[in-house]
């Protein structure tokens, strides 16, 4: 009876270990170095983002709709139409009362990234390009730390949780979508945020679940499993992904795809901590919970997102059912029915939108940047904006830091083999990321499409590498590793680093919009179709 209850001692320990993960547990000097890395590179990252935040001092690429959306939706509640011979350069000259007042105008994306971005018009002025791109600077610079502290979270390393701050740090489509007010960094924030609360919600539930199981004797252990608790992360993830689908309707595939990797955590941990119906209760007892948390949260607080629309008497299409009684779902209310309709139009500019334009990219080739978008360009000759030389540029372009991402594509594959053959959720919640930012534009590749919608899936990337390093490295750590082969590891990742940081450094005058002399620019123009 001794040896039997030794053995159910060890299987109880074991159990708990699976459950609170396999992760080596953190000293206090290891947390507080934590937080350290990671708001250290956020620092430096924020003090290059908002160094000279207002060049160029023009609105660029679609800038010129979001940011007097933006400054709309601060006015009057909703986005109205500009008014006759409005232009980009009255705006860029300081004229922001462009909107007529009574007269809505149609828009495609929902409105939290316009508001986000109305937010530092309010702050700073309209009239200033530091106000217009205050917001989604910001929002790009926290996105440093978020990166970090949710590495931390699923490598247990403070080396990699640093290593993840520094590569998207120093990352060229990072630092210009940080400063570019366009709605895909709001999009990506949003997103990454619901998915770091789902990671605390997944530590914090294990550790619920093994402190319940493990106070029961063996033989009472219930069929069906503990109640988990109100677990409030989940309701902060379903917070946070209803803003990213309100910011731009992409944000739904982040809803199914997290949603369902939260779903599967739980079947996991109810079937490792030895719940006899461990299916049965992960998908009866957790799974409707889960769809309270994400999909109905995020089904009430959409419509919620435009209520300015909905109390404009001027909003686009506010009183169309009044004006076609006959039409549309006859049982709904008045507004209902316009908002419905209104979504209709949004859906089929969205599905149909195929215009050319000389930027487009497929999908398939933007983790090697086959077409990066530019986002601006001029030409300004000697004696203009400082230009010392016959002929200067001044440029902003969406090239992704080939370190990170070619390195990227193969870390991916790394990634399936260890989510399929090795069972690494790590890999798996990765994975999950990748495919709700990336998966849905394979099917719209005949749409008109950019490759600077991949930051919302960049984060991903970031911890594709990382985690690619992290079994790089945990061979050095063996005391058994040969010191020559740890050397050659260590220096070998040291190198990687010092070269991605190097390659920003290289391509940072073309992000940010400084003047160089041509020659410097078409140097930097690595492929023909990057210009």
């Amino acid at each position: 009876a001794h040896v039997v209850d030794r053995a159910h001692a060890a299987a109880d320990r074991e159990r708990d270990e699976l459950l609170l993960g396999d992760r080596p547990s953190l000293s206090p000097r290891a947390r507080l170095w934590g937080w350290l890395g990671p708001l250290t590179l956020t620092v430096l990252g924020a003090l290059l983002r908002f160094w000279h935040l207002d060049r160029p001092a023009k609105l660029v690429f679609d800038e010129t709709y979001y940011v007097k959306e933006g400054w709309s939706l601060i006015r009057f509640g909703t986005e109205m139409q500009l008014k006759p011979g409005v232009t980009d350069v009255m705006w860029n000259s300081g004229t922001t009362d462009v909107h007529n007042p009574t007269l809505g105008n149609i828009v495609v994306h929902p409105p939290v990234g316009k508001w986000v971005i109305g937010a530092g018009e309010w702050l700073f002025g309209a009239d200033s390009p530091f106000g217009w791109r205050f917001s989604v600077a910001l929002l790009g610079t926290l996105s440093i730390l978020m990166v970090g502290r949710i590495a931390l979270r699923l490598f247990g390393s403070v080396t990699l949780a640093t290593i993840a701050s520094l590569l998207i740090a120093f990352e060229g489509l990072h630092f210009t979508m940080s400063r570019t007010s366009l709605l895909d960094m709001p999009l990506m924030f949003f997103a990454l945020a619901g998915f770091g609360a789902l990671l605390i919600d997944r530590d914090r539930s294990r550790a619920v679940l093994a402190r319940k199981v493990g106070a029961l004797p063996r033989g009472e252990w219930p069929r069906w499993g503990p109640w988990l608790g109100a677990r409030p992360w989940r309701w902060v993830a379903g917070l946070m992904l209803a803003l990213a689908t309100s910011t731009k309707w992409s944000g739904l595939l982040f809803v199914a795809c997290f949603g369902l990797m939260t779903v599967w955590w739980d079947l996991g941990a109810r079937r490792t901590a030895g719940v006899r119906h461990w299916l049965a209760a992960g998908l009866l007892k957790d799974g409707p919970y889960a769809a309270v948390q994400l999909v109905v949260v995020t089904a009430v607080i959409y419509p919620l997102t435009w209520l300015g629309w909905f109390l404009n008497p001027h909003a686009y299409l506010r009183g169309w059912a009044a004006a076609n009684p006959g039409q549309g779902v006859q049982w709904l209310p008045e507004w209902a029915r316009s908002f419905v309709h209104y979504h209709h139009d949004m859906w089929a500019f969205n599905t149909t939108l195929t215009k050319p334009h000389s930027y487009q990219s497929n999908p398939w080739g933007w983790l090697v940047q086959a077409r990066p978008t530019s986002f601006f360009y001029e030409g300004p000759k000697k004696g203009e904006l400082g230009c010392a030389v016959d002929q200067c540029s001044q440029a902003v372009h969406t090239i992704g830091t080939i370190s990170l991402w070619w390195a990227g594509l193969v870390a991916l594959f790394v990634v399936l083999h260890q989510w399929l053959a090795r069972r690494d959720w790590r890999a798996g919640a990765i994975a999950a990321g990748v495919i709700a930012g990336y998966g849905i534009w394979f099917y719209w590749q005949k749409r008109t499409i950019f490759a600077f919608y991949e930051i919302t899936f960049e984060p991903f990337i970031v911890l594709a590498v990382v985690l690619v390093i992290g079994l790089l490295l945990r061979p050095a750590l063996s005391p058994e590793c040969p010191p020559n082969e740890r050397q050659l590891r260590v220096v070998g990742i040291a190198a990687y680093l010092v070269v991605h940081v190097a390659l920003f450094t290289y391509f940072y005058p073309i992000h940010a919009a400084e003047v160089i002399p041509y020659k410097e620019w078409y140097l930097r123009m690595w492929f023909p179709s990057w210009i």
